[in-house]
């Protein structure tokens, strides 16, 4: 392993065996049988029958994977559900072992993988501190110094004497993350640290791994939110099917998973329509430009660039926003008349649409300009390239595409006078 690497894994393969479940334990007799009858089939062939029903019952969570982490690179590890990432991560800490390949580590290793995981849950808070620095190989004047500033993260002062399994989910995982980055490891192992917890847990938790990695150590963060990965993360590993399908810089890493959700395709626009040969639209932009992933309580104001290729006498513009399904869900349109623009001369245009926040629930959406120029037929539509938009924020708790806040009231025991309801008592407002 070379010297300024933290991280060697070569050919990693893990298979699971589908339905597998562990055996119970057996008498004397039944062992004997069992041997007799392997016996028995070994001599009929029927290793071979068993070899095939073996593997038609299995399935390769990850498949030759290689990969070299140096000193203090952070990566991101993306992918789709079911990619292969949070496997990856138990196979880097040593929580599983891989059924083919190996994986070279060089320093101690933090992990925040699942809520819970490394504790204990009949120990209290306290206990289980001490007890992951015991595991980490720290002395426990080092974790006395440590103690104070991870219950301060945690939030957790008031219960670090009661066992966690009297936590609850969110405090479960404030303890395990502070656990995680305050006990120095030389590589943090970090898995959708940003899907559980209110945004201000979320924002603390980025800027611990910010500080973290801007200490020269080594972080692998798996993340669906493009924008956390987008501002901690250098480096990246794209995961599809169990393999590496793309690695290196984190922005190149990224597009390939936009392409690979269908949102960023070379050839076709919005919702599957072919783009033209010479495309009228430059690229689509969010806000300041640097990021296409947003709270869903955000402002969003999208622009790019007309070019004009002759003189008109006017245009109609719109703004279509898709979901992964390529249904439109939201059409905006104008006309250069109704924006005070005479005769269209050739030339560049800067377009810039704003409107309030959408409150769109979390995932991914396709967003693209669309023109028709007048003169043109109606088929002469101009699209620009699908713009990638990710949303994060709070899920709706019923299937639905928006989750504005709003403002409830119930007012018990009214009457009526006519057409008008006369209040008895004060209204219960919730939020």
């Amino acid at each position: 392993m070379k010297s300024d690497l933290a991280i060697h894994a070569e050919g990693i393969g893990k298979q699971y065996r589908i339905g597998a479940q562990q055996k119970s334990y057996s008498t004397l007799r039944e062992s004997l049988m069992n041997v007799s009858a392997s016996a028995i089939n070994t001599v009929r062939g029927g290793l071979k029958e068993l070899r095939q029903r073996r593997e038609s019952n299995s399935f390769w969570a990850l498949k030759d994977i290689s990969f070299e982490v140096k000193q203090g690179d952070v990566v991101g590890i993306v992918g789709s559900n079911g990619a292969g990432k949070s496997t990856l991560l138990k196979v880097l800490s040593r929580i599983t072992d891989p059924t083919l390949g190996y994986v070279d580590l060089r320093g101690r290793v933090g992990s925040l993988l699942e809520v819970g995981t490394g504790f204990h849950p009949e120990l209290t808070g306290r206990e289980n501190i001490f007890l992951n620095g015991a595991i980490l190989g720290m002395p426990r004047s080092v974790v006395k110094k440590q103690f104070d500033a991870i219950v301060d993260f945690a939030g957790v002062e008031r219960f670090v004497d009661t066992p966690v399994k009297r936590y609850s989910s969110g405090m479960y995982l404030r303890l395990a993350f502070a656990v995680a980055a305050h006990l120095e490891p030389e590589i943090l192992l970090v898995d959708e640290v940003l899907a559980v917890g209110d945004a201000s847990f979320q924002k603390k938790c980025l800027g611990k791994m910010d500080s973290v990695a801007k200490e020269g150590r080594t972080v692998l963060f798996v993340s669906h939110n493009m924008a956390a990965i987008r501002s901690l993360c250098n480096k990246g590993i794209m995961l599809r099917n169990g393999r590496v399908a793309e690695q290196g810089d984190v922005q190149t890493v990224i597009q390939s998973y936009f392409k690979d959700l269908g949102v960023l395709d070379s050839d076709k626009g919005d919702s599957g329509y072919q783009r033209n040969e010479r495309s009228i639209f430059g690229r689509v932009e969010l806000n300041d430009g640097s990021s296409n992933s947003v709270s869903q309580s955000t402002d969003l104001t999208f622009s790019t660039v007309m070019s004009i290729p002759r003189p008109v006498g006017g245009f109609r513009l719109l703004l279509l926003l898709s979901d992964m399904k390529s249904q439109q869900l939201m059409a905006l349109c104008n006309t250069s008349a109704e924006m005070g623009l005479g005769q269209i001369e050739p030339g560049d245009y800067r377009v810039s649409v704003q409107m309030p926040p959408l409150w769109l629930n979390p995932g991914m959406y396709s967003v693209c300009f669309k023109l028709y120029l007048e003169g043109e037929s109606e088929s002469a539509k101009h699209f620009s390239d699908a713009f990638p938009l990710d949303i994060y924020g709070e899920s709706s708790p019923v299937d639905a595409v928006v989750n504005p806040r709003s403002d409830w009231t119930v007012e018990f025991n009214v009457t009526t006078e006519g057409s008008q309801l006369k209040r008895i008592a004060n209204p219960i407002s919730t939020s």
